[in-house]
């Protein structure tokens, strides 16, 4: 029985097994169809797609296609039409070229007339000079047959006798223009400049590039130093000047070319002294309150010289500027009082000759305000005065008498001329002007040796502080009328050579001296 179980059982997951195969062969199968049904779709959409895709293709290149042949015929259309434009332009050209041609050719023919016109004048002209030259060499036989002398020797006789005479002629012209001139004019100029000079004389105080300041004792010294030097860094870097610290007792002297810094140095260092509190914040705030006060005396001083001399109307930028000509000098003369007195010459000349004194005044007043700007401006002081001038709205005439008053530009009117004379008397008269020793030997000698050097002079004296050159010429060498422009001839060598202020009187003199010894 057991037996027949088993087999039953055997059978029977036999048939199982079997009909589980069998239906997984089924499904099997109808996934196979499932599968190649959807890869057949898949495949069909694909040569869908595709053939779209390749149509599109298609379409796009159709498209550029037609764009690049439309923008190549359009590019072919504009470089035809460029090329007939040049072509319109070169039968132009060559229309034109064959016109000048023509012309060429014309004014060729022309020339070359002319030419031929000329060579046929030339020599007839040739063959004329040449009858002309045998005929004065004929008559230049006989004149020499006549006078007994040669064509040389005439001539030479000739232009010796023109000469002297021209000479001889030219010393009495110009002995008789001085003449006249000084006949006309000394008489009224003396009257006008000495009312001028006698009216107004300044006080003058001398100048120089250092300021020395005095010190309560020298142990100050160490205290303007301080520790390495922080002290005396720190005034010369605030103020722009050199302190030279040396063995001259009890003195600290103050070097710089600008004085306007050197006088806010020298009085920032006084205040420092007597304060006692030397260190560098220190230092910069006394310097800092110092330079503010320099500068309102510099709009007090420029104020006061125009009311001094009833001069209104300035500017007051123009006022600062002639307040700081306070602080400066030429040749040792202050530049303001300088200013200040060629004011008061210019009116008191002005007045005597019936003009606008007011007018006269108020140019020689601002006649060298170019020298109050420093030297990082380019020009002379002239140009500067005139330009800053006309910056701050002053009269033409005004820029122009400043612009003028070195002749660096040519005198217009009287009152440019006023200026230059009132500028030459402010700075010529004796005691206004100083100048080192060396400069002063230097000058008296440069005037000697130009005189010197002329023909014919024995000896030359520079006189009178060099205003005046005293000229012995050899009365056996040299005649009155020689003497005479000797001495016009040595004034233009002086002043083209030399540069002097005010003018300098040049005398000829000429003697003839008759010596004979009595013998027993």
């Amino acid at each position: 029985m057991d037996g027949i179980y088993i087999l039953m059982f055997i059978a029977g997951a036999a048939l199982g097994f079997g009909a589980s195969q069998l239906l997984r062969h089924r499904l099997a199968g109808q996934k196979i169809a499932d599968a190649e049904e959807k890869a057949k779709m898949i495949v069909e959409a694909a040569e869908r797609k595709s053939d779209s895709l390749i149509k599109e293709a298609q379409l796009e290149a159709k498209d550029r296609l037609y764009k690049m042949k439309s923008d190549f015929d359009a590019e072919t259309a504009e470089t035809r039409d460029e090329l007939k434009k040049q072509e319109k332009r070169l039968l132009s050209k060559e229309e034109n070229l064959d016109k000048k041609n023509e012309q060429i050719e014309q004014q060729a023919k022309e020339n070359a007339r002319i030419e031929r016109e000329l060579q046929e004048r030339e020599s007839g002209i040739a063959k004329r000079e040449k009858d002309y030259q045998d005929l004065i060499d004929e008559q230049k036989r006989q004149l020499e047959t006549i006078s007994g002398m040669t064509a040389e020797e005439a001539k030479e006789l000739l232009m010796q006798s023109m000469e002297n005479e021209a000479r001889h002629d030219s010393a009495k012209m110009i002995k008789r223009i001085v003449a006249e001139a000084k006949e006309n004019a000394d008489k009224e100029a003396k009257k006008i400049m000495a009312t001028a000079i006698q009216r107004y004389a300044g006080d003058f105080v001398a100048e120089r590039t250092v300021s020395v300041v005095q010190l309560p004792d020298d142990e100050m010294k160490g205290r303007i130093i301080g520790r390495e030097g922080r002290n005396i860094r720190a005034l010369e870097a605030a103020t722009g000047i050199d302190l030279i610290i040396d063995d001259t007792p009890e003195a600290v002297i103050l070097s710089g070319f600008n004085p306007v810094r050197r006088e806010v140095a020298r009085l920032s260092l006084l205040r420092l002294i007597e304060d006692g509190r030397i260190h560098p914040a220190r230092i910069e705030d006394v310097v800092k309150k110092v330079d503010q006060e320099v500068e309102v005396t510099i709009k007090e001083a420029g104020s006061q010289a125009a009311f001094d001399l009833g001069v209104h109307g300035i500017n007051n930028e123009l006022i600062k500027y002639l307040g700081r000509l306070k602080f400066r000098t030429s040749y040792a003369q202050n530049v303001l009082q300088h200013s200040i007195e060629v004011g008061f010459l210019c009116g008191a000349m002005a007045a005597e000759l019936g003009l606008n004194v007011k007018m006269a005044k108020r140019m020689g007043l601002l006649h060298d305000i170019g020298k109050a700007i420093d030297h990082e401006v380019d020009g002379n002081h002239a140009e500067i005065g005139a330009r800053l001038a006309k910056k701050y709205g002053e009269a033409p005439k005004v820029v122009h008498a400043i612009a003028a008053h070195h002749e660096d530009v040519t005198p217009e009117s009287v009152y440019d001329l006023l200026v230059q004379a009132a500028d030459s008397l402010s700075g010529a008269r004796p005691g206004a002007r100083k100048e080192l020793l060396e400069n002063y030997i230097k000058r008296l000698e440069d005037l000697e040796g130009i005189a010197k050097e002329a023909k014919g002079v024995a000896n030359a004296y520079a006189i009178q502080a060099g205003r005046e050159l005293r000229v012995i010429v050899d009365g056996g060498k040299m005649s009155d009328d020689d003497a005479v422009i000797l001495g016009k001839d040595i004034v233009k060598k002086i002043e083209e050579k030399l540069t002097f202020p005010g003018q300098i009187k040049v005398t000829v003199i000429r003697e003839t001296r008759a010596v004979e010894y009595a013998n027993k």
